[in-house]
């Protein structure tokens, strides 16, 4: 694989916690951009709980394939990553996140690895968080190692890292801030009011269809570069990395390398969670119900792709506006993306950690239109698939991907299994939970999918709203 021109000069400035395929295909991308200019920027790649990924890229070097799937297929080498640290690493990682020379700390861990409670606080029960606090300079969550390298930061004089959240979470930089000082509150009030005065946590969106590597890129990238890549990433050509315009001097110049530095980050994310995620939750609920396997698949079945388009458009779309996004034309585009043939996004992978996807990407919506008297029988229609999906899961044994995994299995295998899900606070807030109308929702979208008519969820009557 050929060495990019500036890792004989790279340094590192940036630490990673959880170098999985979308960090590499995404935010690694944009920094291999600016190296050749600033090779300040070396990401150093930091795993917590699994070892691989890290072992693939020491015996790579740090170098990786990156395929732009499109109308045409293109690959280059990623270069960015020069350090690796895994589990069992813990000085190495600490003395790296000490180094003044390191400006930004990212992270992609999913959402359930910045262990928050339901109301987006951090959850002082989480196991890992126990932990944490009571072995503060041995921490196992993203949570307790930020504060811990800001601790060392502040003790040694110098200039805080600012937190980077790349994860989609709806003011996800705001909700890290918070978990990092409420923890740190536990264990020195004095280094939380530091961090809460000089610590700084844009909030973020990040964007880009990342089908999980598998042996079919492998071998694509093998026949096509000839080069015997362990670990290729592969995404869509668009990409977007929105970023709360507040880093301090001396920041890598990431609007340089593409991305929007924006000072109302709110306003992407939310047609980002809504629009594109809420869509695509939808399509794997009930793609996978219908025996689809791909995003591609999904749209190529014309009921079900003129649903998921419906609901945005009628249902989805009006609960963001006003917004100073074009709105009608970034559904447009989301779709078109969808229909991609080229990128083999599974169903299966979107599927992964609904209990707490769902809550921002159709919960919040759905909120949002009863409280404005608008209809959501269609709404409803994604809520119950998931429903019946964890329901056909737990039923036949098979693995549920998501940190409640457990209580829902438990509770789907039971009698009257839509009702006990509805009732898990961690998923449902109150407000839903206890509103007749919605569970008489999505009672009904569930009869309609478990019928022999499925498709029938499709065409919901719209009389439903507002009490």
């Amino acid at each position: 694989m050929k060495r990019p021109a500036y890792r004989d000069r790279l340094t590192t400035g940036i630490v990673h916690f959880g170098p999985g395929a979308f960090h590499r295909a995404h935010e690694a991308d944009y920094i291999d951009r600016l190296l050749c200019d600033d090779p300040r920027w070396g990401i150093a790649a930091v795993s917590l709980r699994n070892p691989g990924t890290i072992d693939a890229l020491k015996a790579q070097d740090g170098l990786y394939t990156l395929a732009i799937r499109d109308a045409q297929t293109s690959f280059r080498t990623i270069g960015a990553h020069n350090r690796f640290f895994g589990p069992g690493e813990a000085e190495r990682i600490r003395g790296q996140l000490q180094d003044p020379a390191v400006a930004l700390v990212t992270s992609t861990v999913t959402e359930k690895g910045y262990c928050l409670a339901a109301d987006g606080t951090l959850d002082v029960a989480h196991p890992d968080i126990v932990h944490d606090l009571q072995t503060p300079q041995r921490p196992v969550s993203l949570v307790g190692w930020l504060a811990l390298g800001l601790a060392d930061r502040r003790a040694a004089g110098a200039e805080p890292f600012t937190a980077i959240c790349c994860d989609n979470m709806a003011s996800n930089g705001s909700k890290l801030r918070h978990a990092v000082i409420q923890f740190a509150e536990r264990l020195d009030p004095e280094l939380a009011r530091w961090i809460a005065g000089e610590a700084r946590f844009p909030n973020t969106v990040v964007d880009s269809i990342t089908p999980a590597t598998d042996e079919r890129l492998r071998n694509l990238v093998r026949a096509e570069t000839g080069v015997d890549d362990a670990i290729p990433v592969s995404r869509e050509a668009y990409a977007q990395w929105v970023v709360e315009d507040v880093l301090p001097a001396g920041s890598p110049d990431l609007a340089s390398a593409g991305a929007v530095m924006s000072g109302d980050v709110g306003a992407w994310a939310r047609a980002k969670l809504r629009i594109l995620n809420g869509a695509h939750s939808t399509l794997a609920y009930i793609g996978l119900l219908l025996g689809h396997e791909t995003v591609a698949d999904a749209m190529g079945d014309s009921k079900l792709s003129a649903f998921v388009e419906q609901l945005v458009t009628t249902d989805i779309v009006p609960t963001l506006q006003p917004s100073p996004i074009d709105l009608p034309a970034y559904t447009r585009e989301t779709f078109a993306r969808f229909r991609n043939p080229a990128i083999h996004h599974k169903l299966a992978q979107i599927a992964w950690d609904g209990s707490q996807k769902l809550p921002y990407r159709v919960l919040d919506t759905i909120a949002d239109a009863r409280a404005s008297g608008r209809p959501i029988d269609r709404l409803a229609v994604p809520i119950a698939a998931w429903i019946l999906f964890v329901e056909r899961q737990s039923r036949a044994g098979a693995a549920l991907v998501d940190p409640l995994a457990d209580r829902l299995t438990a509770l789907a295998r039971g009698e009257d299994a839509i009702e006990r899900i509805l009732d898990l606070r961690e998923v449902f807030p109150e407000r839903l939970s206890v509103d007749a109308e919605f569970r008489r929702a999505v009672r009904t979208a569930a009869a309609a999918l478990r019928s022999a008519n499925p498709t029938a969820a499709f065409a919901p009557s719209a009389s439903i709203s507002a009490s």
